[in-house]
Parts: structure tokens; sequence; C-alpha cells
């Protein structure tokens, strides 16, 4: 059947949130990535919009004009009333009958998915997915809510009812008031997702939440559902690894007290159980994952972070039937600040240590306790308390926003209580076992969010460097940055990460990309000229470029002109005469575009004029995709058409992505090049003739392979003898593997994505100084020889 509010996860993509929700989107962004997602479908915000919209209550109102009189009569700083009305709302949706045009496709497409699983009904899950939940700039946990093992189609309908309720939670009414979203505009998706049998689950942050490294990856791991880990209902193990090399640095083998798993007696829905009931004794305090599996957790972050281009929350189990690793969901890691290294706050020498725990976000705050057990008692929580429980829940974050500190007992770093307190800003200490037993209502402590201690009392020295460094903002730098023959540069996407990645101590940009500035214009570039908007794009472009290029000044910043695939245009506004392409990767893309588009390429040189023009002299332009030298004449001749004179007011330079530029690299230098930049992730699938997300050859992709590198061998080897400077911004200039391969061919410099630029320079280090080493010995062997 043709489905009018049914979406399964290959049609979506991160595009589709204001149809589906962040949750929706990134479910279907990742199965199209090849990511290995359970299979499932959204009931998309269309339905839950026709519901309010459509179903009538007993006074002839429409749902939504009742749930917007009810919200409109409430004030959400009052708790009890709050969760008062919001529960008449929910009542009131659930008890409503589902029109029978959305029942039906529900039921249909659920049939479509225990059929692929070749069964009459299979278990799911069904989740929530808010329009305006996942926002780059918001992460409270858990604001609506999540039904696990769910079987049979009219269950599966009544909980997309529950979901739907679950959108006016106190906690989610609150949130929404509080960041200014508009009621009548946010929807709701259902999620019906296969449930993974989970034998062990957790959560995993690509780029370390508490110390905000973003060379580890922070896993935290328990015994079956992950529901117990994400509500904090268990301390789970905590594994850190190191990226690229993938070492784990760190394991903290936690007591799993505790497990949720598929309710033994009804067969539906979820229990809480005991692990040493349940699994037996020995498990409590077993390392949940293996070695093996904690590295292919991480590698498989790595993969989706590398994906998204940006941190990534990420949750993960292991399905017992089939022994396999899923991936349920993944969201933008929004709580990352800049890494402040160096000295630690000093210990406070006469301090009495009263409890330890896990510091789950940094900072220091002092104040009276208040312990509270649930939700009905977050009044007491005053503005500068220190709040304390065993485990926070999301309908607690009215009380931890006026907190100067969280404690609990329970929770990993990934737990709810440390999620929400790392956007807030507050410092939190979970996982202490016993803080809601050894502290009482009334006491003064000092909590210290960084290690991960709570003191006796208020902290005088603590408190006051805390104050000092908040009002000077400093960040501390530990030593002097490395400084290495081979310069290491950064990848950027976005002109809005300049900033951070220049504080990484990058050489420069070697890879600009000019794709979000372009595809961000919200329709198709050419439709964008065509409505006489060119110097609107330029204006957007010199924008972007210029706040990359004032954050690097003078060190030098390489724009790589537009390299978008036909797939990538097809989907906007007004892409829709864009050829249908069986392989867009090597279609109409790159420079092949560029030429017989020459407006787009107008636009791009015309804004890099203006850049240059404002005193940027550390531009350049790199042209991807080239196979011809005629190709660099070309563009060259449309920069001089807008006054842009190459090799003179901007560097102009290739990239090598086809095995073609390689072999004849000199015939390019002779048409007039500055610099080359390796684009490994094309070179390598080119040479080799195989499709890196292709599952079946994905196994046989190497860019270390001996043909990729005797391609990059030959041309650094022809543009030494020339002086033209060499690079790579492909993947595997993040690769210490590669990197250290690199060195030794001679490169010039290595651009490495911004999580890697720290890791990429040490290995760069070590590796010339083992050169050194090399040739001094090799020197000293021969003056040895010439003596006997």
């Amino acid at each position: 059947m043709a489905y009018k509010f049914i979406k399964w996860f290959e049609e979506l993509s991160k595009e589709d949130v204001p149809l589906v929700g962040g949750k929706g989107a990134n479910l279907g962004e990742m199965t199209r990535a090849g990511i290995p997602v359970p299979p499932g479908f959204c009931v998309t915000a269309e339905a839950y919009k026709y519901f309010v919209e459509n179903v009538k209550v007993e006074d002839g109102r429409t749902l939504q004009e009742w749930i917007m009189d009810v919200i409109s009569k409430t004030n959400v700083d009052d708790s009890k009333q709050l969760q008062e009305n919001t529960a008449k709302i929910r009542e009131k949706i659930i008890s409503l009958p589902m029109p029978e045009e959305i029942a039906e496709e529900i039921k249909q497409a659920y049939r479509e998915l225990s059929q692929r699983f070749k069964k009459e009904e299979v278990y799911v899950a069904v989740r929530s997915s808010a329009t305006a939940e996942d926002l780059p700039d918001a992460s409270f946990a858990g604001q609506q809510e999540t039904y696990l093992d769910i079987i049979g189609a009219e269950d599966v309908i009544k909980h997309v009812q529950k979901c739907w309720a679950s959108l006016w939670t106190a906690r989610a009414t609150f949130y929404r008031e509080k960041q200014g979203f508009d009621h009548m505009k946010v929807y709701l998706s259902a999620v019906v997702q296969k449930m993974v049998n989970s034998e062990k689950s957790g959560v995993m942050f690509t780029a370390n939440p508490v110390t905000n490294n973003r060379n580890e990856i922070m896993i935290n791991a328990s015994w079956g559902l992950g529901e117990a880990v994400v509500s904090g209902s268990v301390t789970p193990d905590e594994y850190i690894v190191e990226k690229g090399t993938w070492k784990i640095k760190e394991k903290f083998i936690a007591k799993k007290e505790v497990m949720v798993v598929r309710n033994p007696e009804t067969g539906k829905g979820t229990v809480y159980v005991k692990v040493a009931d349940y699994l037996g004794p020995e498990w409590v305090e077993k390392q949940a994952l293996t070695d093996d599996q904690i590295i292919e957790v991480a590698k498989m972050g790595a993969k989706i972070e590398e994906h998204y281009g940006w941190p990534q929350d990420i949750e993960w189990a292991y399905d017992k039937d089939d022994g396999k690793l899923y991936i349920v969901q993944s969201r933008p890691v929004t709580t990352l600040k800049e890494e402040v290294r160096g000295e630690e706050v000093e210990e406070a020498e006469e301090a009495e240590v009263i409890l330890k725990g896990l510091g789950a976000s940094p900072g220091v705050g002092a104040g009276r306790v208040v312990i509270i057990f649930d939700a009905s008692e977050i009044d007491k929580v005053k503005e500068g308390d220190i709040l304390v429980t065993t485990m926070t829940n999301p309908d607690m974050v009215p009380a931890m926003k006026r907190a100067a500190a969280i404690v609990t007992d329970e929770g990993g770093r990934t737990s709810h209580a440390a999620i929400v307190s790392r956007e807030l800003g507050i410092p939190c200490v979970v996982g202490t076992k016993e803080a809601t037993k050894k502290l009482k209502t009334g006491d003064y402590v000092t909590v210290d969010g960084t290690r991960g201690v709570v003191y006796k009392g208020i902290v005088k020295s603590l408190v006051k460097k805390e104050k000092e460094e908040k009002a000077e903002g400093k960040v501390v730098v530990a030593g002097a940055p490395l400084v290495t023959g081979t310069m290491v540069k950064v990848n950027i996407s976005m002109p809005e990460v300049a900033e951070r990645a220049a504080a990484t101590g990058a050489d420069g940009v070697g890879l600009l990309r000019a794709e979000h500035m372009i595809l961000t214009v919200g329709q198709h570039p050419i439709k964008f000229i065509k409505e006489g908007k060119f110097d609107e794009l330029v204006e957007r472009l010199a924008d972007g470029i210029k706040t990359v290029a004032a954050a690097f000044y003078p060190r030098p910043v390489w724009y790589r002109t537009l390299d978008a695939p036909t797939n990538e245009f097809k989907e906007m506004p007004g892409g829709e005469d864009e050829p249908d392409e069986r392989n867009p990767m090597l279609g109409w893309r790159g420079i092949r575009r560029s030429l017989d588009q020459p407006e787009l390429l107008k636009a791009e040189f015309t804004a890099i004029k203006k850049v240059v023009e404002e005193g940027y002299n550390n531009v350049g332009v790199m042209l991807p995709l080239v196979s011809h030298p005629y190709q660099i004449r070309e563009a060259k001749r449309i920069a001089r058409e807008v006054g842009l004179e190459p090799h003179k007011e901007v560097a102009f330079g290739i990239m090598v992505e086809v095995p073609a530029a390689a072999i004849i690299i000199e015939d390019f230098i002779k048409e007039g090049i500055d610099f080359i930049s390796f684009g490994t992730n094309d070179l390598t699938q080119y040479t080799l003739a195989l499709d890196r997300d292709n599952e079946n050859v994905a196994k046989l992709y190497d860019e270390t392979h001996p043909a990729v590198l005797k391609l990059i061998k030959h041309v650094i080897k022809v543009c030494k003898k020339y002086g033209v400077e060499t690079s790579i911004c492909g993947q595997a200039g993040s690769d210490p593997k590669m990197a250290r391969i690199l060195v030794r061919l001679g490169i010039d410099s290595i651009s490495a994505n911004p999580d890697a630029v720290e890791l990429i320079r040490k290995v760069v280090a070590q590796e010339e100084r083992k050169i050194m080493l090399e040739a001094a010995r090799r020197q000293i062997f021969k003056d040895e020889e010439d003596i006997f």
C-alpha cells in the first residue's frame, strides 16, 4: 500500500528532522550509510498532527485547541500545577480512539516488518522522536518515552499513542517553555524498530565528555537492555579507548547490581532483575565487554562520527540471538567545551573527603545538601542547593537547574544526571553508592565534579579558585606545542568550528570544504543564482571563508571548490532537474560540474576575491577530481574573469584523487600549480575499483595498498623536484599508521580531522626523530667502517 503516515528507515535521511524528529532522521541516515541499525519505520509527525487537528473532544473543540487552552492556563514554574495539567493532557491523548486511517497503516507496516523476519509478529521498541528534540543546542536526555519489547499490532498502536502523550510530560513542557519553543509547532513521530534481544548494551561518546578530549572514546557497558545505563539505575563499566591506535587506556569495572530484561512472565515489556539472581553472582563484577568488543564498539563509533563530522552520543547493543553489534541511536554531543589542560584545581589541604565517585561534569559547587528521592519533592531544592539523590530522572530537571551541584548514588558518566549537568554547566559526581546514606539534608558540602570528590563543609580555597577562573575565563595549556618539520593541518567542514579547530594549534587548514556553506542556502545553488541571488550566494560564501581565514591568519587555508555528487543536489528544492546517475561518486561532480556550470565557480572565486581584498592573503584554491590539465587552465580563466589572479593573489592547487592525476602529475605541474593534496578516500576506491561502503568488498579497502602508496610516492617525488607543496586531506591523514608512512615518503603537510590533530602531531614528531636517529646511526656505522 502507498503510505501517507509511514516512512521506512531506508527512505529517510538527516534532512528529515521536521518529518520524523532527530531520532527517526538519524536512524534513517545511519541505515543509508551502512551502519548496522535494526530495521524499522517511523509513524511521522504528520500522523500526530492529523490526530490532534482532527480528533474532537467532548465539547466539539479539536484536541489541539483543547491542549493549547490547558497550557495557556499553566504556570510552568509551579511544579504541582505543571504536573497536574500535563497529566490531564496525557490521559486525554491516550483515551481518544486512534483514527482508522492511521491505525490501518501502522498495522500494515508492522506486518511488513514482521515478514522481513519470517514471523507473524516481532518484538519491537516504540520510541518517541520529537521534531524539536535532539537539536544541535540541546541534549536533555529522555524527554519523551521509549517502550521496549512490544509485540502485536494493537499493542504497537497503543504505544504510538503513549509516545504522542509523552510530548506533554511535565519535563518536556517545562523544557520547551524555557527554551522558547512554540508548543503549537512541536510534533512527535513514533519510531517502531525491531527489538535487539540485548545480552549487553550501553552508551558511547566519541569524545570524552568529562575531559573534552576528542582523541578518546568513552564506552559505558552493562548487562541486558540499555535502559538501565541510560536511566542511571546501574553503575556501568567504563572503558576509555584512544582513537586511531585503538589502545584501551582505562577500564573501570563496576558492580553491576541490576539489569533490564524482557518480562519472563508476560513475554511483553521489561522488568528490572538482580544480576546475581538472573545471571549468577560472579557476573556482578565481571567485565561486560571483552577487549575485542570494546575495540569493535569504539571503531563503530569512530565510523559514525566520521559520517556526521561531529562527536556523537551513541546507544549500542550486542544481540544474544546472533552475537552481532547493533546501533540503536546516535545524536550529536552538544556539551563539549574547549579542553582545559594543565594544572587541575589544588587539593584542599585540610578538607575532609566524605564521598568519592565518578567526576561527570567538571567544576566546583558548594552549598546546603537537599536529599530527594522522586520528582514530587523537587520544590525542596532552592537556588544554590546541592541536589543529592539516588539517581536523577528527567522530571527533576527544573530542580537540577537551580542546584549548585549534583551528587548521585548510582549512574555512570553517560547517565541522565551526567548529560544534563554538563549541558547546564553544573558540577556533578555520580556513582558514589552511598551519598543518600552518608549525607543529610542541611549538611554543607563542596562538590568537585572534575575529580569526583565531595568534601565536608565549604572549602573556601576551591570555591575562590573556581570563581577566579570563571571570571577570567582562562584556559591553561600544558607545555609548549610540539614543533615538527612536517606541517600538521586540520580539515574543516563548517566555519562555525573554526575557532575550536584553530585552538588545536594546527599549522593551517588543509581542507575547507565548500559543500556545507553552499548546501545551507536551502535550495539548489543554480536555482539560487537564476533567481537573481548571485550576490547573496557570494556574500554567504565570503562570510564562511573569511571566518576560517581570520581564525587561522596568517596560517594557510585551502578552500576546496564544490564537490557534491548529484544525489545530494537532487534532494534540495530546485534539484528536480539533476540527472539520475547509477553511481554519483563516478559521475557529474567536482571540477567536471564546475566547468559545465561556470556561474557557480564564478560565485566561489568572487567570494575568495572579496576575502582577499579584505586583507586575508592566506587563502588558497583547491580543485577537486581533476583528471586533465585543461581543467586547471579553464578554472584559471574563470578566476581571471572575476579579477582573481592565480599564484599572485591566491595559491592554486589540485586534489590528487583520480589515478590519472597521479600518473601524469608532471603535466599538471607544467600547467602551473602551487600545491597538491591527496584525497585518499577516492584515490583508494578508484585505484582498487571498489566501493568502501559496500559491505561485500569493504574488507579489501586499504589506503596502504602497495598500488596506492606507489602513486603517492611518485607524486611526492615529482612535486619535490619542481618545488610544489604536497599534502593529504583524506581520512588517512588522521590515521597514525598512514602518517608514519607519509613522513617517510617526504610529504610536506598532513591535514587531519580536528580531534586527531594532537595525536597526529605526536606521531609525526616521533617519526621525524626516528628518521634523524636512524640517519645518525648510519653515519656512525659508516664512520666506524672508514676507521677500521
